[in-house]
């Protein structure tokens, strides 16, 4: 009988084979042993976004580290689906948030931009970090989507890659209809913009719809948060033209 799925799932930086020795000294090393209280023997998958997922063994549990031991690939890398979230910073706890069901829902890049109407000017890249790593454990990635450096949205769009669509969420009512638009970008490199809390200054709006490879789309009759939004849309995409069709890798314990 195989091995049941391990209940812990962690983020390494290590590299990752059969035999491979992986030692945590951080929080992770508090997790397992005092959180789970996990035994030698036990089972936790590790993935670090380049070999894919492999199950390994607590070996070894000291004071305040954990040795793991590698035994053995549990499935191959998968790339993530090729959408990018760019976004302006909201307030704290709500960008938490953000990060946490981004990376659920698949993004691949994050990248935060500064526009005119930006209330949070300050980012704290390495706690936004940790909420993706920690949404990629809970939701089965292989991988955590890549956190950019702080843009201004001027310097957003002169870097865009022309061949990538850049949709933005328009609240004024001059966006194209979603449904409308998302069976065009199938297959087609994409990234999301998504303004702060008051949206995007005329300025802005009247830079975006001069750019050929942006389009401005609606997300209905009501007036979304800027952390719903993100959600809303990226559910969208991937529903319509993303990997909601791809099944999960594996199937529970207890399920027909």
């Amino acid at each position: 009988m195989p091995n049941p799925y391990p209940k812990v799932r962690l983020f390494v930086e290590s590299h990752l084979e059969k035999g491979a020795s992986v030692v945590r000294e951080d929080d992770a090393a508090h997790y397992i042993t005092r959180v789970m209280r996990m035994k030698e023997g036990e089972r936790v998958a590790l993935f670090n976004g380049r070999h894919g997922e492999w199950a390994a063994s607590v070996h070894d549990v000291r004071k305040h580290a954990v040795e793991l031991r590698v035994e053995e690939q549990l499935r191959d890398y998968l790339a993530p689906a090729d959408i990018w979230l760019c976004f302006a910073p909201i307030k704290f706890g709500r960008i938490d948030y953000l990060i946490q069901k981004a990376t659920e829902l698949g993004a691949s890049v994050l990248q935060p931009v500064m526009t005119q109407f930006t209330q949070s000017e300050r980012v704290n890249e390495q706690r936004l970090r940790a909420n993706a790593i920690e949404a990629a454990e809970q939701c089965e990635r292989v991988e955590v989507p890549e956190l950019k450096a702080p843009l201004g949205l001027r310097d957003l769009l002169a870097t865009w890659p022309k061949d990538r669509i850049l949709l933005f969420a328009d609240e004024s009512g001059r966006g194209r209809a979603l449904a409308c638009v998302l069976p065009e970008l199938k297959d087609k490199p994409l990234g999301v913009l998504i303004g702060p809390e008051g949206g995007f200054s005329p300025d802005e709006r009247t830079l975006l719809y001069r750019i050929a490879h942006v389009v401005g789309v609606g997300l209905g009759p009501r007036i979304l948060r800027a952390d719903t939004a993100a959600i809303a849309l990226l559910a969208a995409i991937q529903s319509s033209i993303g990997d909601w069709n791809i099944a999960p890798h594996f199937q529970r314990e207890g399920t027909l």
